[in-house]
């Protein structure tokens, strides 16, 4: 009798020790299958998908995380962990009103001064939970590492949130607010004389890096005007993401109701040389003259570039997840350590900007659309013998780049094409003397136009 109980005792222990031992396990098993579920939702089935639902389905994994251990260590070991049920409803809670909800730019911003304070919340008490309840190397590997992660999450969110305020708060907007129908986009036009030069920025840009070099050098002969498409910069957002047509009709609309008399030298540079074309493929009447500055093409997507589609698909997914990774402050952290040669200050203006959630969150709308912004473009067919200068950068161009920007002249019987073969996509505007050569070639359209004579040839 006493044998067996011994071995009953012996077995009992036993017991509790693989129990206890189970602890480890389930709490790296647990969090790394939210993870996992959160990363596998937001490039998988999700990727690429606008922010609150990066945002929702990110936390909706992390929540599954949670509930696993509070559930199976409470079942398969003898520490259980019911604590953990708090921060998987939170999270499970917070992700579904996003996806319920779908918040907009305005009310992410305004979340951007709650959510940081709750989180370093939410960390410190789970913090203080797993050392009262966890007796495991995990704590320390694990969860306190977690942990001091979120407390970084939280600070950063909300360093975020307030350095935006500054920025905004500090900077003198040197420009104004045209409403364009319940909506307004902030144009800043310099100089004087006509034509007009219409300055369209590239994707993921603002009307601010035209003010390094160009517009200052351009304003010395002509008006010159730079603004912020829907949701960058100043303007206001729009209410859903906007094709071309969209981003042609607001700008239509911008000058008009701030009579800027046209026609105008339209400027495009990367992707705002598309919406530059759609815009001439619109209102024809109102361009005089165009300036490509290493425009992208309308056959991107459809075989010219033969690497481009690839490379689109990952970006795609890429760009979706930025507005969540600006409002934790990262971009803020990697455009300080980034170089940049524009002049002071605009440079830091231009850190500022591009840092932002709202234009992370504008880069991904227009990356989503791009392909059929693309065949919207198309529609442009001829300039007739409008004055047309393609300025190509030569040096780290794709495949297939070169000769579809020198297609890209076709589009005029009055053209030409420069190429810069020590200048990058970015130095048409950023590079002093590669932007001194991006102003020449719209002073000489702007001159073209005025005279009426061909365009030189060098």
């Amino acid at each position: 009798m006493m044998d067996s109980k011994y071995r009953d005792h012996e077995i009992d222990a036993k017991d509790r020790s693989i129990r206890k031992g189970r602890v480890g396990l389930i709490v790296v098993g647990s969090l790394i299958t939210g993870f996992v579920v959160a990363l596998v939702l937001v490039i998988g089935p999700f990727g690429g998908a606008q922010e609150h639902v990066i945002m929702g389905t990110a936390l909706l994994g992390w929540a599954l995380g949670w509930a696993l251990l509070a559930m199976l260590s409470t079942r398969w070991s003898n520490q259980a962990h019911r604590w953990a049920i708090v921060p998987a409803a939170l999270m499970a809670v917070a992700g579904a009103c996003l996806l319920i909800f779908t918040p907009d730019a305005n009310a992410m911003n305004l979340l951007g001064w709650i959510w940081p304070l709750a989180l370093i919340a939410l960390a410190v008490w789970m913090t203080v939970q797993a050392r009262r309840t966890l007796r495991s190397i995990t704590r320390r590997l694990i969860l306190y590492p977690l942990c001091v992660g979120l407390v970084v999450a939280g600070v950063g969110g909300g360093y975020e949130t307030i350095q935006e305020q500054v920025d905004r708060s500090t900077t003198a907007m040197p420009g104004h607010l045209v409403d364009v129908g319940g909506r307004r986009l902030y144009l800043h036009c310099t100089g004087s004389g006509s034509p007009t030069v219409v300055l369209v920025s590239g994707l993921a840009e603002t009307s601010v890096y035209w003010g390094g070099w160009i517009a200052p050098a351009v304003a010395q002969n002509t008006t010159v005007c730079a603004y912020d498409r829907a949701g960058q910069g100043w303007s206001d957002p729009p209410p859903s993401p906007q094709d071309g047509v969209a981003v042609a009709t607001d700008l239509h609309n911008l000058l008009a109701n701030a009579q800027i008399p046209g026609p105008y030298v339209v400027v495009g540079h990367s992707t705002g040389g598309v919406y530059a074309r759609i815009f001439a493929a619109r209102y024809p009447d109102q361009v005089a003259g165009m300036v490509m500055l290493d425009s992208q093409p309308n056959e991107a997507l459809t075989g010219g570039l033969p690497d481009f589609p690839s490379q689109y698909s990952i970006l795609r997914r890429a760009t979706a997840l930025f507005p969540s990774l600006a409002r934790l402050g990262v971009f803020q952290l990697v455009n300080r350590l980034a170089g940049d040669p524009l002049p002071v200050p605009t440079r830091d203006e231009e850190r500022a900007v591009v840092s932002a959630a709202n234009l992370n969150r504008i880069q991904r709308d227009e990356f989503a659309e791009l392909p059929m912004t693309l065949k919207e473009a198309a529609e442009l067919t001829t300039l007739g013998d409008r004055p047309l200068i393609v300025v190509t950068a030569s040096k780290g161009a794709a495949t297939g780049w070169i000769p579809l920007q020198d297609k890209m002249t076709g589009l005029s019987t009055n053209s030409v094409h420069r190429v810069l073969p020590d200048t990058d996509h970015p130095g048409l505007i950023h590079d002093k003397t590669a932007a001194a050569a991006s102003s020449q070639a719209i002073l000489d359209v702007v001159a073209s136009v005025r005279s009426g004579a061909p365009l030189p040839k060098s």
